[in-house]
């Protein structure tokens, strides 16, 4: 145990020290002018083939497998039941989120994480005490917090079986991987069972409270793959902004439009 622990604590010290390294290169290159959101109107997707091939595969993977879960799940699965499995996966990537938090500053936002972790610790994380005590739930992740310090998507990525990403939230993940206790415990320990059942749990989750959305959006687009894209980023941009909608500055346009609407109507008023 005490020889677990020390590696634990070395592989720790190196990681963190990786990881804190390098949001500090990337803030300081980058430098803080506001949160990168991307126009879903102007998405850079220069390997679209490449990822239109894996968007095909994932869409029947979810066809033949995931879909039949997550209905099942959905259909059959009591209510308590479900609020449990989501309050338990939400324990679990509660510290990613406090690091995050912690990443971007967001003080507040870092507390509540700790005082959720803290409180549902109590119930094994099977039931959210931490909302009754008015500690809502949000999630952060890195891709938010390179995004958060300015840092831009780089271009659209299907990911195999993970879905819709970018440069910049891929990379992220990565991070996610090595600033989560449990996924670090798994990948010392060899203990890949406990990632993969994880995983799977949080995709059927995940995947049962969308099957409307998605099933309205291919029924309704004349390009699943294009209206996917851009409900990623949308959804994306939300999240980057902790669900703030951003006011957009007017165009010059826009501004020359409104000063010739003026003076129409001072126009008009004159005589």
């Amino acid at each position: 145990m005490s020889g677990f622990l020390s590696e634990f604590g070395r592989f720790f010290k190196r990681t963190a020290f990786a990881i804190f390294l390098t949001a500090g290169l990337l803030t300081a290159c980058t430098g803080s002018n506001g949160p990168a959101i991307k126009d879903p109107q102007a998405i850079s997707d220069p390997i679209e083939p490449v990822n239109r091939i894996i968007f095909a595969f994932n869409d029947a993977l979810d066809t033949l497998l995931l879909r039949p879960a997550a209905v099942t799940y959905r259909d059959w699965t009591p209510e308590p039941v479900k609020d449990s499995v989501q309050s338990f996966l939400r324990l679990l990537g509660t510290p990613v989120t406090f690091f995050n938090d912690v990443f971007q500053t967001e003080w507040d936002r870092a507390e509540t994480s700790a005082a959720r972790f803290g409180i549902n610790l109590f119930t094994l994380g099977l039931y959210d005490l931490a909302a009754d005590q008015g500690y809502p739930y949000h999630s952060e992740d890195f891709g938010q917090t390179l995004a958060v310090h300015g840092v831009d998507d780089g271009f659209y990525l299907m990911l195999p079986i993970l879905g819709p990403s970018n440069v910049r939230d891929a990379t992220g993940r990565a991070v996610d991987f090595f600033i989560d206790p449990l996924s670090l415990y798994t990948f010392i320990e060899d203990e890949s069972l406990i990632s993969i059942n994880r995983a799977l749990a949080e995709a059927v989750r995940f995947r049962s409270q969308t099957i409307a959305l998605t099933d309205d959006l291919q029924a309704n687009s004349l390009d699943y793959y294009a209206a996917v894209r851009s409900l990623y980023y949308q959804q994306r941009n939300l999240s980057i902004l902790n669900g703030r909608v951003q006011q957009a500055a007017p165009s010059k346009a826009d501004a020359e439009a409104f000063e010739e609407l003026l003076q129409d109507e001072q126009v008009t008023l004159a005589e």
